[in-house]
């Protein structure tokens, strides 16, 4: 068989992305990180009748080229929560909070169990609390390093080496980013506060999902 790797990841998308559905989400599947823009583009911007947009923290929003495209966009109000220049860290948190009220909010997920949930811990709150209720529409991009296989592999996944990881790219004050290893800590630079666990899109098809056949994020 000629390309194996890329055989396997297929099929385990395509598995994953038929328990989304059966959880009311809707899915795409991008077969390269180029493809998820143009998914984003076409598949969902222009069959949507969104007016304003948003964002929260995601590598992989950045790495895939959607947020270059959206930012850019000027038929869209765009809220750039990733701009923060001249801004006071109150105004950050303000755009945050304003980024809630946007017709549609783009992000990722820290992990994505085969049984079609999407498990995410968060340390202010604001990208799980767009993905909960607020925006209209939600899009999810994740790369298939974020698969596994159940709930408590999610769970693990995030607390031994997503966090860590994350708070060793944000310079954070926190144990893990010392010795790679979560202390359940109580430090004021703690990233893991709050958990969701989305087990269905409710109304079905506000969260969209793209799966990315790439390794991208932590």
């Amino acid at each position: 068989m000629k390309n194996p790797v890329d055989t396997y990841w297929k099929l385990r998308l395509e598995s994953v992305k038929e328990r989304l559905e059966s959880n009311n989400f809707t899915v795409f599947i991008a077969d390269a990180p180029e493809d998820a823009k143009t998914i984003v583009e076409e598949e969902i911007l222009a069959k949507s009748d969104c007016k304003s947009i948003s964002w929260g923290g995601s590598l992989t929003h950045v790495e895939t080229g959607v947020y270059e495209m959206l930012k850019n966009r000027d038929d869209l109000e765009v809220l750039d929560t990733y701009d923060k220049k001249n801004l006071t860290p109150e105004e950050v948190v303000e755009r945050r909070r304003q980024s809630l009220l946007s017709d549609m909010f783009v992000t990722g997920t820290n992990a994505i169990a085969e049984d079609g949930y999407l498990v995410n811990l968060d340390m202010i709150g604001n990208r799980i609390a767009a993905l909960t209720f607020g925006p209209k529409e939600v899009i999810i991009l994740v790369g298939r390093n974020k698969i596994v296989p159940d709930l408590e592999s999610a769970m693990d996944r995030i607390k031994n080496y997503v966090a860590p990881v994350n708070a060793m790219r944000l310079d954070m004050k926190t144990p893990c980013a010392k010795t790679g290893v979560c202390q359940d800590c109580k430090s004021p630079a703690r990233i893991c506060n709050t958990w969701t666990i989305t087990e269905k899109s409710f109304p079905k098809g506000r969260v969209k999902v793209i799966l990315i056949n790439a390794d991208l994020g932590f």
